[in-house]
């Protein structure tokens, strides 16, 4: 049985790794510039952000929760972080923590109120996406906040490697998920919660604490990319993120991450980032639109589901 999950995740895999290179060669043949290194380059130094909110969500749509707050969450940490060390002058290590604590608080909260009150996610969650960009207007006083080149060095390349810090602990990030998913009990309990939580309370197994962890773990993955994204961008922007939800949520379902819990996997969801990215990326160097960019990213979510569901569909058939 475990042979047969395994061979299932491998094929997945292989096809997403199919339909990343096939964007690649159309968009290769397509563009003067797609193929060289540096696009490709520039596209894993532009992820990290994405990649830890995208881990973050994978956690939290496996035990079949949802987090909208994610892209506000991530502002709130990114102003935080940047008014701490521009107007507080504060050491970065400090500023860091501080930002992180306050992602994982809202996490936290997002939890305890969907879990404790059983109230669906999704609405704490929409609440809790106002509350945080909200609060993050609040702490820039809606100014954007100059941090200047001293958090550079976080996603500027490294000399010879090319690649950012930033990418190297997301890279590092997917990879721990992973395992937590696949070898240890916590993340085992998250997939099991997902399938069928009835049975895993009758098991004896207090699920409550395990559902909220995901929001918390989610909401410190949110906070570590807001310091990145202030680095990326060398400001604490109150606008920033937004919609980025949308993407973490595309990433989980284009790599086969259920959207009724259960199911998903980490290396699938980077996957799905880097096809995400790569698909933006061409089609900004085709020329093409933001308006042509949502709606033919849009389509591909919606692509997703349908597969997903129909796959559901015919796996259910079968048996």
């Amino acid at each position: 049985m475990k042979s047969k999950h395994l061979d299932s995740i491998a094929k997945h895999h292989g096809s997403l790794i199919a339909v990343l290179l096939l964007i690649c060669l159309i968009f290769g043949m397509t563009t003067d510039h797609f193929s060289e290194i540096a696009t490709l380059v520039s596209i894993a130094n532009q992820i990290p952000d994405l990649t830890l909110v995208s881990v973050g969500m994978t956690f939290v749509l496996i035990a079949r929760g949802i987090d909208l707050s994610v892209g506000s969450v991530l502002a709130l940490s990114s102003a935080i972080f940047g008014v701490l060390i521009v107007d507080r002058e504060l050491p970065l290590i400090v500023a860091g923590a501080t930002a992180i604590i306050a992602a994982a608080t809202c996490g936290l909260i997002n939890g305890l109120i969907s879990i404790k009150a059983r109230i669906p996610s999704f609405i704490v969650t929409l609440g809790m996406l106002e509350v945080a960009r909200g609060l993050t207007k609040l702490v820039t006083k809606s100014e954007t906040k100059y941090i200047g080149t001293i958090i550079e060095s976080i996603s500027d390349p490294i000399p010879y490697l090319l690649i950012s810090p930033a990418f190297v602990f997301a890279l590092f990030t997917v990879f721990a998920g992973q395992f937590l998913l696949s070898r240890m009990a916590f993340g085992r309990y998250f997939i099991a919660i997902g399938t069928n939580e009835n049975a895993v309370r009758l098991s004896g197994i207090n699920v409550a604490p395990y559902q909220i962890a995901t929001f918390v773990l989610c909401g410190i993955l949110c906070g570590i990319a807001g310091v990145i994204h202030a680095a990326k961008l060398s400001t604490a922007d109150p606008n920033a993120a937004v919609g980025i939800e949308l993407s973490a949520i595309a990433a989980c379902v284009i790599g086969g991450t259920s959207l009724m819990g259960g199911r998903g996997n980490v290396l699938s969801t980077f996957l799905g980032v880097l096809i995400i990215a790569t698909l933006q990326t061409g089609l900004a160097q085709l020329g093409a639109s933001d308006p042509i960019k949502q709606v033919i990213t849009g389509s591909v979510i919606i692509a997703a589901v349908l597969t997903d569901a129909i796959k559901q569909r015919w796996n259910k058939s079968k048996a």
